[in-house]
């Protein structure tokens, strides 16, 4: 085949023979060639295994998006993604005949993944599988960085090492079908490669410790027990998501920060917050939203607003109740390109707002979150019971999300507002669950899979007011909305 001349002359700037890259490819496009024209077996397992696997990348992929898939095989995992534009690219006459009859809706390509070219972009990039079988990984991550924009995400799967007896034992004995010699790595050594080709990686999980099919036997193993230490360490496939480190494009545009305020019983604090709101990017909306104060915030927010002419400063009453009602009006009302939340008790300075934004702008991070745990905090900053819980909390949400977030809790969050609509497109799968509104964002970039940086902060004492947090009534909430979203994201 053409793509595979192509693929042929790119081993060899790799410094690989021509020759065995020629065996190696014709080798397995014959071998594919062969499974696909086999009917499959009544005692074909692999059936569940590809079940669950399209499960998993469903919990990471949204529907309606735009996806690649490397490798596509028959096409069975790309329809069930439901993409809004579907293009799979598989190397076997066979199986890509078979995927266009079965799938019209999408496209299917006759090519090799080393070598193939787009001018496209897509939202997603997957490789199912495919890294165990290929001749050169680092080859094609660099090589579909071509598809990809900063906020693409590649979705990938391989099997574990500690796998390999077994398997090769399975297809000894025809459980499942025979694959040629494949390349069997460890996690550390995908790890590597991603970064060696300029990717960053967001999450990895673990997944499928039984891939046998037994009524809620095999559902219980596959989504509580394969992600509990130490029994994740025995699962037989590894998912890492990641993005690739591509700068954003300025595209003339000048950048506006929206900062929310969410203002509750605020009114000393509020002559402090029009000071010291620092200038970021090209300019400043500044949006307060106040809810059922008893003393006169509204009207001091008024008042500071007629003294500063020069800012452009919103003011909305809140309808609803909490603060993460609040916090969705104001995002609702803003206009800025980045949007960003600072309390109104003043506990975290405006003076370190910048930082956040430079995070975001540098494309280091997509969503910012303060975090008050790692400097020494003033001493009547933090009652004890308080920072106790939110230690431990950062190690569950941790823990449940996939990416490391020490402080859930911080009033500092910065995020572009496109992010925000896409949390939104998808809050359904969430529900309105969350009176703070930390959560909504949280879970919601989590789910999509946006970059999570952790921003110390100095965490300073009240200088007027008293906190609006209810320590054992809101404790209590939190372990609800732990077990919630543990329910929705870690054991879906």
């Amino acid at each position: 085949m053409s793509e595979n001349k192509d693929t042929t002359a790119k081993q060899d700037n790799t410094g690989f023979s021509s020759v065995a890259w020629e065996e190696y490819n014709t080798e397995r496009v014959n071998s594919w060639n062969r499974n696909a024209e086999k009917r499959r077996s009544f005692f074909d397992f692999s059936k569940y295994y590809h079940k669950r696997l399209s499960e998993v990348f469903r919990s990471n992929i949204p529907a309606g998006k735009r996806v690649l898939e490397l490798g596509s095989g028959s096409g069975d995992l790309l329809h069930s993604l439901k993409p809004s534009r579907g293009v799979g690219i598989d190397f076997s006459v066979s199986k890509v005949n078979a995927a266009r009859s079965r799938y019209p809706e999408l496209e299917f390509r006759l090519s090799d993944a080393h070598s193939f070219k787009s001018d496209e972009k897509f939202d997603y990039i997957i490789l199912s599988d495919l890294i165990n079988d290929v001749w050169d990984v680092q080859t094609i991550l660099e090589n579909i960085r071509q598809a990809s924009t900063p906020d693409t995400r590649v979705v990938l799967n391989f099997y574990s090492r500690l796998w390999q007896l077994p398997l090769d034992i399975a297809r000894k004995i025809r459980l499942i079908k025979p694959l040629l010699p494949q390349n069997w790595f460890t996690l550390h050594d995908v790890e590597a490669l991603i970064k060696l080709s300029d990717y960053e990686i967001i999450s990895h999980s673990s997944e499928i410790i039984f891939p046998v099919y037994i009524p809620l036997v095999s559902a219980f193993l596959n989504r509580v027990i394969a992600k509990i230490w130490p029994f994740k360490f025995a699962s037989l496939t590894n998912f890492i998501v990641a993005r690739p480190l591509i700068p954003q494009k300025d595209d003339g545009k000048k950048t506006v920060v929206s900062v929310v305020v969410a203002a509750r019983n605020e009114a000393g604090n509020v002559p402090e917050i029009f000071r010291r709101i620092p200038q970021m990017a090209d300019g400043v909306e500044l949006i307060f939203v106040e809810g059922g104060s008893t003393d006169n915030t509204y009207e001091a927010i008024e008042k500071e607003r007629g003294n500063y002419p020069e800012l452009n400063c919103k003011l909305f009453r809140q309808t609803g109740v909490g603060k993460g009602d609040a916090v969705r009006l104001g995002f609702e009302k803003s206009t800025g390109d980045i949007l960003m939340i600072l309390d109104a008790d003043m506990t975290v300075l405006p003076e370190v707002l910048p930082r956040f934004v430079d995070a975001i702008v540098s494309g280091k991070g997509e969503f910012i979150n303060g975090v008050r745990l790692v400097y020494p905090m003033q001493k009547r900053a933090m009652r004890f019971f308080n920072l106790l819980g939110n230690k431990f909390f950062s190690l569950a949400f941790s823990w449940m999300l996939g990416q490391q977030i020490k402080d859930t809790l911080c009033g500092t969050k910065v995020l572009r507002k496109h992010h925000y609509e896409m949390i939104c497109a998808n809050r359904h799968f969430f529900g309105e669950f969350d009176p703070f509104g930390d959560f909504d964002l949280i879970f919601g970039s989590a789910k999509l899979n946006l970059k999570i940086i952790d921003l110390p902060v100095r965490y300073q004492e009240r200088t007027y007011g008293t906190t609006n947090i209810q320590r054992w009534k809101h404790g209590a909430l939190l372990l609800k909305m732990f077990a919630f979203g543990t329910r929705k994201m870690k054991f879906s």
